[in-house]
């Protein structure tokens, strides 16, 4: 396998996920794919800042976000670094590079009364998918985990004793969730209906389809956009917007910013923070509408 050396090292030494290894490897291939058919270089290890410019400038081309570009030239990066550090290069082709400007998006998260229009007012079917899907749109909401954290949850994760979930996060980091009374009762009853199903072909894993396989990324975005295209007119609907509502609800109602970055998985408060502007505009909408002055 290409980059086998610096893939081990991501995995074992860095602690990075197989996710994240594999678009890593995805990244390189496309760049060795590109210098080998643009300029005859069999090996990524030879190359220059010019032809790493030419790969962006095709990237752009095709229309990829600054985003989405920068993160393939930061796998690059951290390939060189690796190939620094054992001494296969002496120089970093990628030393002087800026990364593109990006414009920072400011998620909109659902309001409460979003939320409990899904939950409370739709009709979920009396069945195994509706059942399955409440679930998923309780859990995203209550414990604010990533779409590909519910995807791996396993049986083992839910402990209905405890009233807890085990999640596991980026660079395999374990974290442990409370879970309240109404996802309690929710998860009783997609059991049940899980174990009715005909065939269940990934028996260790919590979240199935109907053919009793283990559910996938983007059978969960659609589910959580389908549901609340029918509640909300925000423009993106997705697991992610979920996980960034529990965030800014909680701090609204005065969590503290620590636990809200425990119960998220990030790793330092400035990851949890990008969450605290919509807090601050509901403080500020606190205090117009409540303070004295504001009246006169």
């Amino acid at each position: 396998m290409p980059f086998k050396s610096f893939l081990d090292y991501l995995l074992l030494e860095k602690n990075y996920s197989k996710l994240t290894v594999k678009a890593y490897q995805n990244d390189l291939n496309d760049f060795s794919e590109f210098i080998k058919v643009e300029f005859n270089t069999a090996s990524i290890n030879q190359v220059n800042y010019s032809q790493i410019r030419s790969w962006i400038v095709i990237l752009v081309e095709n229309q990829l976000s600054n985003r989405t570009i920068n993160r393939k030239i930061s796998a690059l990066n951290s390939y060189y670094k690796f190939l620094l550090k054992t001494g296969d290069i002496k120089l970093n082709p990628l030393a002087k590079h800026k990364a593109l400007k990006t414009s920072k998006k400011i998620q909109v998260p659902f309001s409460e009364e979003e939320i409990k229009d899904v939950l409370n007012d739709l009709n979920f079917a009396d069945d195994f998918e509706g059942l399955r899907d409440k679930f998923i749109i309780e859990l995203f909401y209550s414990t604010g985990i990533r779409r590909i954290e519910l995807v791996e949850l396993k049986l083992s994760s839910l402990d209905l004793h405890k009233n807890t979930l085990k999640v596991l996060g980026k660079r395999n980091k374990e974290r442990i969730i409370p879970l309240i009374k109404s996802v309690h009762q929710t998860a009783i009853k997609y059991l049940e209906a899980r174990l009715q199903l005909d065939k269940i072909v990934d028996k260790e894993y919590l979240f199935l389809t109907k053919k009793g396989v283990k559910i996938y990324e983007t059978l969960v975005y659609r589910i959580i956009n389908e549901y609340f295209s029918k509640a909300s007119s925000k423009v993106k609907k997705s697991p992610h917007i979920l996980r960034h509502s529990f965030a800014t609800h909680l701090l609204n109602q005065g969590a503290d910013l620590n636990a809200v970055k425990e119960l998220l998985g990030h790793s330092s408060l400035a990851a949890t923070q990008v969450y605290t502007h919509n807090s601050i505009a509901e403080l500020k909408k606190v205090h117009i509408d409540a303070h004295p002055r504001s009246k006169k």
